[in-house]
């Protein structure tokens, strides 16, 4: 500073350098994101675990693939209106999705390229052209709809911690569709807290309890309270 040659820490502000803009107020009080905080924890004891960990798929199902009959009101919604059963399992699985979007998506896949290919044979016949187009049509709405309700049953699974059965999810929809659904809905009916019976402890209240003076109890009172110097006997009394 004394030679000249060395610079200054400070800044020296002009007129006509640029105002700064204005700070409103709470602005500097936002919550910051820290990464190192936002990580996988384990429930039970709380410690870390890495981002490429999962649970294991242990788990077994509550019922098989083939108890259609266990539950009568599942098993016949979804013979008959599958699309319905599927919409209903998806709300249950995910609660911000309502049940007609995936009871839609399914009914166009299924239920539509059924109708469509029925619609095609009585209107042209069945003839080699005809039938190949319609085999191709069913077989690409099946595989559609195979892959979309098995990525459901995948994160039924994952939730729950369930293991394939009988095999890979996509799969299992693709050859055993109906009772796939009626397996699912099953599982999900069954492990929802709403429908579980929760045990309830019942507490009975406390008896009433009134203070009364010895005196109303007996008769002989009067000398009692002045063999007592004065002093009134009191007692607890459950009513």
């Amino acid at each position: 500073m004394a030679d000249g040659t060395a610079h200054s820490r400070y800044v020296k502000l002009t007129k006509e350098q640029a105002p700064a803009e204005d700070i409103n107020p709470g602005e500097l009080n936002q919550p910051i994101e820290v990464p190192q905080l936002n990580v996988h924890r384990c429930n039970e004891c709380g410690q870390p675990l890495p981002d490429s960990y999962q649970a294991p798929a242990d788990e077994p199902w509550t019922t098989g693939i083939f108890g259609c009959a266990e539950d009568r009101e599942s098993c016949l919604t979804g013979l008959f209106c599958p699309c319905v059963l599927f919409g209903r399992n998806v709300e249950s699985l995910r609660d911000d999705t309502p049940w007609n979007r995936p009871c839609i998506c399914h009914a166009v896949c299924i239920e539509g390229g059924m109708a469509l290919a029925a619609l095609t044979a009585i209107f042209h016949g069945i003839d080699p052209r005809t039938s190949f187009l319609i085999c191709e049509g069913l077989l690409f709405s099946w595989w559609m709809c195979g892959i979309y309700t098995g990525l459901v049953r995948q994160s039924l699974q994952k939730k729950y911690h369930l293991k394939n059965s009988p095999c890979d999810p996509c799969l299992t929809h693709c050859c055993l569709h109906w009772c796939a659904l009626c397996q699912e809905h099953r599982e999900m009916k069954g492990r929802l807290s709403d429908n579980a019976v929760m045990p309830m402890t019942v507490v009975n209240p406390p008896q009433v309890q009134q203070m009364k003076s010895a005196d109303d109890n007996q008769d002989s009172a009067a000398p009692s309270s002045t063999s007592n110097n004065g002093h009134t006997n009191m007692e607890m009394q459950a009513l």
